[in-house]
């Protein structure tokens, strides 16, 4: 009987061994599907950090782009400006320069009128020295005032014609004259400044016809 019991002892021995080993067998492939599955999500993570990386370098060369536009578009709109207050700033000084112009152009048929009087009452001097003396004074006076302001009379009779400070009333046949050349002048042209203010009204010599 005690070898029977020693029997069934060494049956339940090697049964609790085998229940062990494949516990441990079963203990190791679970590690082992642990390890496995822990290693795509490594992967995973690095995929995922280096897209991160990729949308960072997208972003940061995107924001660079836009710093370059504006700025192109800082440096385009200070030019501009700088050329506004140059535009304005020429604009200011002819204004200032030529802000009397339309006083002196309406000035200049009282030059003419006393011109003219002192041209005619010339060949009476008899009777209208006093006249004659007053009105030059007044025209000289005048002329004082508009030199002041910029205003010269055009040297026009012996020179050659110029449609841009002269404007032509008649041709005269003329031996004495080159063609085209002024040879009377009938109103006074003015400029002030640099700018005209009227033409001179001439006649202009042409060539004599055989």
């Amino acid at each position: 009987m005690n070898d029977k019991r020693d029997s069934r002892q060494d049956a339940d021995a090697v049964k609790i061994k085998t229940y062990e080993d494949h516990s441990k067998d079963a203990d190791s492939e679970k590690e082992a599907d642990a390890e496995t599955a822990k290693k795509p999500a490594k992967k995973t993570g690095k995929k995922t950090d280096r897209k991160g990386e990729q949308e960072m370098a997208a972003r940061l060369e995107a924001a660079e782009k836009e710093a370059g536009e504006n700025y192109d578009r800082f440096l385009r709109i200070s030019a501009e400006f700088e050329n506004y207050k140059k535009r304005k700033d020429r604009e200011a000084t002819d204004f200032r320069k030529y802000a009397n112009e339309t006083l002196v152009k309406e000035l200049l048929p009282v030059v003419d009128n006393l011109e003219r009087a002192v041209e005619t009452s010339a060949d009476h001097e008899d009777a209208v020295n006093c006249i004659l003396e007053g009105v030059d004074m007044t025209l000289k006076e005048i002329l004082k005032v508009l030199e002041k302001f910029a205003v010269k009379a055009l040297d026009a009779v012996g020179n050659p014609f110029d449609p841009t400070y002269h404007q032509a009333v008649m041709q005269e046949e003329s031996e004495d004259h080159p063609d085209n050349t002024v040879i009377k002048e009938l109103q006074k042209g003015y400029t002030i400044h640099d700018r005209l203010l009227r033409p001179s009204m001439v006649v202009v010599a042409k060539a004599a016809s055989e």
